[in-house]
């Protein structure tokens, strides 16, 4: 019999009662391993009328309390890092050194939420006018809302979170249902680390529950993952319906090499940028743009390090790669890679038809490598979240420059460059929200914040560092005046000499 993966509702596992689920697959073999329910509109307003009594008194709880919780869950994902990335591998596909990379990007965020104390710090300016002071607070919003990937199913929902409650609202979490059972493992870490009963919250489903978390009455934010058209979808929806909005879209990012760059390190680079994970992450550079006469000698060496790659199931340690997601997504990346020679593409390398021996059924595709694209070309214009990397020709940097500009996503862009005089020009003038300078992914730490242009972003708000702080507080001004104490009515002594 497999596993059905249910709801974390009020502090505990709670068993689906719609009678909806969906499958869980391992994609190393395409095997059902289990189900998960999705849930209804009843289920929904349950976690969210659990989430909005916990606020009643989480949402003024004591820092020290807090934070004392939030530091017990960071040394208890810590320590249950490898367990927490087996279940990531198991169903999303990645191999474990991936999964375990996810857990680290995760904590980070977990760390800047322990420290949130000197996040929340107002301020106060005295003696305005005569008497009067001016002070600045952040306070929490209520109930809040995460709708997050299955590419990242820990880090995302770890983005989020944490940080939520850190600053005092309660938590409802959407995952992904493709691989769903890893939310449920950090909520219960988050009980064991002291969290109260409601807090953390997790409804499992599909759009049923997506769109009346968009809706309810009751939830005051919502933070988005995923791909443009549903992001634009999340934030027309919630802003419609009054809530504040973050949602982060699709991408296209690109890496500019200029003539001077070390072509090795620029194509270790495209490697691990275009190919790690499968290239399922929206910070995956896709499209690389070669400048000048170097495009031959670096498409020659990313080849060279590309045909090296030992793509296999994730929990074997010998294995860099993984499988996609589904096979429905496999088949899609492929049809990108099939069609690119009509489109006027040199397919270096086609990764459409391999298979892992003895794991023939799973959801494999190997590298592909695309040279000469144009702008025109679907490979280029989508976003194919897969191991295909697409290479173009510039003449100068000004033409790279403009080619990257004129896509419609923002998201994240690197340079590669022995000269920081280009450098600074490109960060100065790429219309990303994330640059890299020698460096191929340039996702932010976590007390940064992470976020892309256009259309890879709707909303005003990055997602964590200083942004997500100021996403899950609202501001509030107080102006206070109080008579001196020598002026007290009479017969009223607080021992001070009196002015008249």
């Amino acid at each position: 019999m497999t596993k059905t993966v249910h709801h974390w509702i009020g502090g505990k596992a709670v068993e689906g009662a719609s009678n909806a689920h969906g499958p869980v697959t391992d994609p190393a073999t395409g095997e059902v391993t289990g189900r998960v329910a999705f849930a209804s509109v009843d289920e929904v307003d349950a976690a969210v009328a659990a989430a909005r009594e916990a606020f009643a008194t989480w949402g003024t709880s004591s820092l020290a309390r807090r934070t004392a919780i939030l530091f017990r869950y960071r040394a208890l994902l810590d320590a249950h890092r490898d367990e927490i990335a087996a279940l990531i591998t198991a169903e999303h596909g990645k191999v474990h050194a991936d999964a375990l990379g996810e857990v680290a990007r995760g904590l980070e965020v977990v760390e800047l939420a322990c420290g949130i104390t000197t996040q929340l710090k107002g301020e106060l300016s005295t003696e305005v006018a005569g008497r009067v002071d001016v002070a600045s607070i952040r306070q929490p919003l209520g109930v809040v809302v995460g709708i997050t990937p299955f590419n990242f199913p820990a880090m995302v929902p770890l983005w989020m979170f944490p940080l939520a409650v850190a600053c005092g609202n309660t938590f409802v979490l959407k995952p992904s249902e493709k691989d769903p059972s890893v939310t449920l493992r950090i909520a219960e870490l988050a009980a064991e680390a002291g969290l109260p009963d409601g807090v953390f919250n997790v409804v499992q489903g599909d759009k049923v529950a997506v769109d009346r978390l968009l809706e309810h009455p009751d939830v005051a934010a919502v933070s988005f993952v995923g791909s443009t058209p549903i992001a634009r979808y999340v934030h027309a929806t919630a802003t419609a319906h009054g809530k504040r909005v973050q949602a982060l879209g699709g991408a296209k990012n690109h890496m500019l090499v200029l003539p001077d760059a070390d072509l090795d390190a620029a194509a270790d680079a495209a490697v691990s940028a275009a190919y790690g994970s499968a290239g399922e992450r929206c910070m995956a550079v896709s499209a690389v743009v070669a400048v000048g006469a170097i495009g031959d000698e670096l498409v020659a060496r990313i080849k060279e390090r590309a045909e090296k790659i030992t793509i296999g199931p994730g929990h074997d340690p010998a294995s860099e790669m993984g499988p996609l997601i589904t096979a429905a997504h496999r088949d899609k990346v492929a049809s990108y890679v099939r069609g690119a020679a009509a489109q006027g593409a040199e397919v270096v390398l086609d990764g459409t038809g391999f298979t892992v021996p003895g794991h023939e059924d799973g959801h494999w595709i190997g590298i592909s490598l695309l040279d000469r694209v144009s702008v025109t070309a679907d490979a280029y214009r989508d976003e194919i979240f897969g191991p295909v990397l697409c290479v173009l020709r510039a003449d100068t940097y000004e033409e790279g420059l403009a080619l990257i500009n004129a896509s419609p996503y923002g998201n994240g862009t690197a340079v590669f460059t022995r000269d920081g005089g280009a450098a600074r020009r490109f960060q100065l003038e790429v219309q990303a929200g994330m640059v890299g300078v020698n460096v191929p992914i340039p996702v932010p730490v976590g007390y940064h914040s992470f976020g892309g242009w256009k259309d890879s972003l709707f909303g005003d708000h990055h997602i964590y560092g200083k942004d997500g702080v100021h996403f899950y507080t609202r501001g509030k001004v107080v102006t206070t005046r109080w008579p001196d104490p020598a002026d007290a009515p009479a017969g009223v002594d607080l021992g001070f000499p009196r002015n008249h």
